[in-house]
């Protein structure tokens, strides 16, 4: 049954809800703005509506897996738990369905962090959109939420497993954010609504 479970986490992360969208639309997301299938690029590239869709959809591929794990005694296998959240983040990022090429993380780590934390989840939610809000650049808010979960769940006292989720988690994150920590650094990382510049 664990097993069962790894594998619908990775397949329910790996669904690239942006790209669907996308095509729906006659776009292909990869070849248009930055290249991402994340609902900022989404937003980009075809419109605000349907990048509130993908973002949705994309914290639900995370959410599902890890609530219904919950909700069953495997739950109570915090490796489990942990791995299976860990999974569909990593189904997002490197996705079979598009060459293992996938999203940056953000929505589904989210929604992985609000089935499994949900305190957390909804703390490091405001981070992001109170960063976001702030500076008008979307990478910056997941840098900013996610570089402070750790202290988050530190603080809540949540157990160390959970502490170790957490890091592994904005490890995750950060690894697919370093050409957007680069323009951060070089003041070229566009802000919500400003076109894409490669």
């Amino acid at each position: 049954m664990s097993i069962v479970f790894c594998v619908f986490a990775f397949l329910s992360g790996s669904i690239p809800w942006g790209y669907i969208i996308g095509r729906a639309k006659g776009i292909d997301l990869r070849k248009a703005g930055s290249g991402n299938i994340g609902a900022t690029n989404v937003m980009r590239v075809i419109g605000k509506k349907e990048a509130l869709v993908t973002l949705l959809l994309d914290m639900l591929k995370g959410f599902i897996p890890v609530f219904i794990l919950r909700l069953l005694p495997y739950g109570e296998n915090l490796i489990l738990f942990t791995t299976v959240g860990i999974l569909a983040i990593i189904g997002h990022c490197f996705t079979p369905f598009l060459k293992f090429k996938g999203g940056k993380g953000v929505a589904t780590s989210l929604g992985v962090i609000l089935a499994s934390m949900p305190l957390a989840g909804m703390i490091t939610v405001l981070l992001w959109i109170i960063t976001v809000k702030i500076s008008r650049i979307s990478s910056l808010g997941a840098l900013v939420s996610f570089s402070l979960l750790p202290l988050i769940v530190y603080f809540l006292s949540y157990q160390e497993e959970f502490l170790i989720f957490s890091f592994l988690i904005t490890v995750l994150v950060y690894s697919r954010h370093i050409s957007n920590i680069k323009r951060l650094f070089s003041g070229k990382e566009p802000k919500i609504g400003e076109k894409y510049d490669n």
